[in-house]
C-alpha cells in the first residue's frame, strides 16, 4: 500500500514538472513550435515519459491551459469570498485577474498569445478564463440598462486595463505594489460608474 502511494507521488510530481517545462516551452517557442522533446529533455526524461500522462501534444497543451484555468480560479474564488453585489464582483475578478497575471507572468504570456489554427477544444479551455467576468458584466449591464454596445466598450476598457497593468508591471514600467494596483482598482472603479 505504501509502495503504491509513493509511486502514485512520483507520478504525479512529474506529471507537475511536465506541466511546469512545458508552460516555458509554450512561452518560449509558442503553440506552434512546442517540442514535447524539448519539454522531455528539460525535465530529464526520455521522449517517451510525456505520453504517459499526455495522450499526444495536443493533449499535453491542453493540460497546460486546464492548469492555468485551475490556478485563476483559485484566484477567483478568494476574490469573491464575501462579496455580494455583482459590481463588487467584477471590481475583484478585475484586480484578481491584475494580481494573477502578474504573480505568474509565465502564464501572462500564454493567455495573450494568438494561436492560428487553433480547434475548439483550446477556444474553450482560453475562454474559461474570462466566462465569469463576461457573466458578472452582462448581468451589471441589465442591472445598469446599458445597450450592448456600451457594454462592449466597458468590456474592452476593463480587458485592456487589466492586460495593460499585468504587462507595465511585468516590464517593470509600474512597480508591482499596493500604491499602483490601487491606481488600476480607481480607474475600473470609475469605469463601473459611467452608465
Amino acid at each position: 500500500m505504501e509502495t503504491k502511494k509513493l509511486e502514485d507521488e512520483k507520478k504525479e510530481n512529474l506529471r507537475t514538472k511536465l506541466i511546469e517545462a512545458g508552460t516555458e516551452e509554450l512561452n518560449h517557442y509558442g503553440m506552434e513550435g512546442f517540442s514535447v522533446r524539448r519539454v522531455a529533455a528539460s525535465c530529464g526524461v526520455s521522449c517517451a515519459a510525456p505520453y504517459k500522462y499526455f495522450k499526444d501534444k495536443h493533449a499535453f497543451i491542453c493540460a497546460i491551459i486546464s492548469h492555468i484555468n485551475e490556478t485563476w480560479n483559485k484566484y477567483q474564488k478568494s476574490a469573491f469570498s464575501g462579496l455580494s453585489s455583482d459590481r463588487e464582483k467584477l471590481l475583484a475578478v478585475c484586480m484578481a485577474y491584475v494580481c494573477f497575471l502578474s504573480d505568474n507572468p509565465q502564464f501572462r504570456s500564454i493567455v495573450m498569445q494568438n494561436y492560428s489554427g487553433e480547434d475548439e477544444e483550446f477556444n474553450q479551455l482560453r475562454s474559461r478564463l474570462n466566462t465569469q467576468t463576461y457573466k458578472l458584466m452582462s448581468r451589471l449591464g441589465r442591472e445598469m440598462n446599458i445597450s450592448e454596445e456600451a457594454k462592449k466598450r466597458k468590456i474592452y476598457v476593463f480587458h485592456s486595463l487589466v492586460y495593460g497593468a499585468a504587462l507595465m508591471f511585468d516590464r517593470g514600467e509600474m512597480e508591482y505594489n499596493e500604491e499602483n494596483l490601487n491606481l488600476v482598482r480607481e480607474m475600473l472603479e470609475r469605469e463601473l460608474q459611467l452608465p
